[in-house]
């Protein structure tokens, strides 16, 4: 018979103590394959796996319950940071050194690398949305000089057709795609059931109508199914950018 371990549920103790009612048998590969296939769908974080459970498993615990292997560690660390960094941190390749970069302004389009200006003694300068040395006057929130310069997904929100929903009504005019008033990911809404919606990349749950976030969309006209009492929010004309802590 394969021996097994107890994988808890950490809502009401740690995974490694012996004591909590809501255990799961499992085998510490079983735990292994959980952490990997939440990984595989581009998780940063390491959640609960039984059903109306989200808490957040602590990774140290993790590696201890699953038994990682130093090379099962050095994979998950790295996918862990790789995606938390692009998450949290908005990281791109200079075109000069392909050196990762991180914006100090969020709202400037031109970044000096440091690491190409100490090595030519002359300022370097790329724009954030072309990855292409900067040309033109400086501060530019929108575009630099260099030809095809546009913010593709600008262009998906000028463009896109309005939505009609199936379920909500007394809606006219509201774009097909958002970008999430938080991070700024494109978002599409079904047609189907409420008007609310959860950001995939930063789970923030908003108002696809308003651009609101739910609990204050929802404390002005309790409506689930009902065009907002602030109407609808018109065209998003820049991309939100989430700031960082």
């Amino acid at each position: 018979m394969e021996k097994t371990t107890m994988i808890f549920c950490v809502r009401t103790i740690s995974l490694s103590e012996r004591r909590c009612p809501a255990v799961i048998p499992s085998p510490p590969m079983s735990l292994t394959n959980w952490c990997k296939r939440l990984l595989g769908q581009g998780e940063i974080r390491f959640v609960c796996g039984q059903p109306g459970c989200d808490v957040e498993w602590p990774y140290d615990e993790v590696w201890k319950m699953a038994l990682l292997t130093p090379e099962e560690m050095e994979n998950f660390e790295r996918k862990m940071f790789s995606r938390a960094a692009k998450e949290y941190l908005d990281v791109k390749s200079c075109p000069g050194c392909k050196c990762s970069a991180v914006r100090s302004d969020v709202n400037n389009l031109r970044v000096c690398c440091v690491i190409c200006t100490a090595k030519t003694n002359v300022a370097f300068s790329f724009c954030w949305q072309c990855l292409e040395e900067w040309k033109g006057p400086s501060p530019y929130p929108y575009r630099c000089a260099n030809e095809g310069c546009i913010s593709k997904t600008q262009e998906i929100l000028n463009t896109c057709h309005d939505i009609t929903f199936k379920d909500v009504k007394g809606v006219s005019g509201c774009p097909s795609v958002r970008a999430c008033p938080t991070c700024g990911l494109l978002v599409e809404h079904n047609k189907i059931r409420c008007k609310y919606i959860v950001c995939l990349q930063c789970k923030v749950k908003f108002c696809f109508v308003c651009l609101k976030c739910y609990e204050e969309c929802l404390d002005e006209d309790r409506s689930f199914y009902f065009c907002c009492a602030s109407g609808v929010a018109p065209r998003q004309t820049t991309i939100p950018v989430r700031q960082r802590k």
